[in-house]
């Protein structure tokens, strides 16, 4: 990485140092060709002026058509120069917007479904939560080696499951899947015992709820960000999502309540009041898939265990997927599925999980002791 930033920022400084150079010498020659016809000027008015040919005034004036006779030639250059500015720019949102999308909907399924501006939702199922992976192999698109082969699970509506592994061993890959956010290589990931290609990403996406690690809040109010998870949303729903997260003390200590400005991105409130107030919006939404992305891995002791007390009342009835930092709040999962290194390695309950002694055992026990010395130095 080094070695690419250098030759980078080498061709980069290289490309830059010409530039300047060829702009210092384009300057440098106008400049000389300007004061060049202002001698001009002055040497041949000079001498009609002693023969009485010219006034002084005349003389004057031609002075000033000599040093104006530039600025147009200044004036198309740095017009010039602006264009190519513009056309840079206008080429790389052209491309953006001209960038097609790695997962899309067929035009058979926009016709029945919709699509995002124009959505069908008189021909939308109801989504029950059956989510099986059916020998689904997946490696991402500028990868090489399968995150997934050959993978197979059914998950009953209403299962709880818990993805665990150390930082960086490809913990989202799963719901990324699940999300319609990549494609299976190869395989079928089913939704209620269909294809999940067979149905609109609009349609799946508004069936999930899905709870960050780092937390985002748009600007307005509090009232704008949760009807943000359902715009229709009676005064009495939002009231009753943000009591079951215990957000509704953060609203209560806010001058405005509901109609209290959150500031750009939330930055008005604590990591842990976005949090509760994102948990609430998902809540809100009514979701039948819920995913918690190392939720409470960001937020103080005391918010942890409020939001502790609360999933396990959001979660349920609903399919959800846990991917979990502290191994101690997802001892009551359904499956947990272990990951190391893009692998799923392991799966099973928490007691079956320790009673094997694998990789999950150690990375428990590991995480116990780490806690029980933190707490004696405490």
């Amino acid at each position: 990485m080094e070695k690419e930033f250098r030759k980078d920022t080498g061709e980069m400084r290289k490309m830059a140092v010409h530039a300047q150079h060829y702009h210092a010498m384009f300057w440098a020659t106008i400049s000389f060709c300007s004061y060049l016809a202002l001698s001009l000027v002055l040497w041949r008015g000079g001498i009609l002026n002693l023969e009485q040919v010219l006034e002084l005034g005349t003389l004057s004036v031609f002075m000033n058509y000599a040093l104006g006779i530039m600025e147009p030639i200044l004036w198309i250059v740095e017009a010039i120069s602006n264009l190519i500015t513009a056309q840079v720019n206008i080429e790389r949102l052209t491309g953006l917007l001209e960038t097609v999308p790695d997962v899309a909907d067929s035009k058979k399924i926009q016709e029945k479904y919709g699509d995002t501006f124009n959505a069908k939702r008189e021909n939308w199922e109801e989504l029950i939560g059956d989510i099986e992976f059916r020998d689904v192999s997946f490696r991402y698109p500028d990868g090489e080696d399968y995150v997934l082969e050959h993978f197979n699970l059914k998950i009953p509506a209403g299962t709880n499951v818990a993805i665990v592994g150390e930082t960086g061993a490809g913990k989202s890959t799963l719901v990324n899947l699940v999300c319609r956010f990549f494609e299976p290589t190869s395989g079928q990931i089913l939704i209620d015992g269909r294809d999940a290609r067979e149905r609109s990403q609009l349609w799946l996406h508004s069936n999930i709820g899905y709870v960050l690690q780092t937390p985002h809040l748009f600007s307005g109010t509090i009232r704008d960000n949760l009807l943000y998870g359902n715009e229709h949303a009676t005064e009495e729903q939002i009231n009753e999502a943000l009591a079951r997260v215990s957000a509704d003390k953060v609203v209560a200590r806010m001058e405005k309540g509901l109609d209290s400005d959150v500031g750009e991105g939330g930055d008005l409130l604590s990591t842990g009041e976005k949090q509760l107030i994102s948990f609430a919006r998902a809540i809100l939404a009514d979701p039948r898939i819920i995913v918690l992305d190392e939720a409470t891995s960001s937020i103080d002791t005391v918010t942890e265990q409020l939001i502790q007390d609360a999933i396990g009342d959001v979660i349920s009835g609903r399919t959800s997927f846990v991917i979990a930092h502290r191994l101690s709040t997802i001892r009551t999962a359904d499956i947990i599925l272990v990951v190391k290194d893009g692998k799923i390695i392991e799966q099973g309950r928490h007691e079956e999980l320790l009673r094997d002694k694998g990789y999950y055992y150690k990375l428990y026990t590991r995480q116990y002791e780490e806690d029980m010395i933190n707490s004696v130095m405490v």
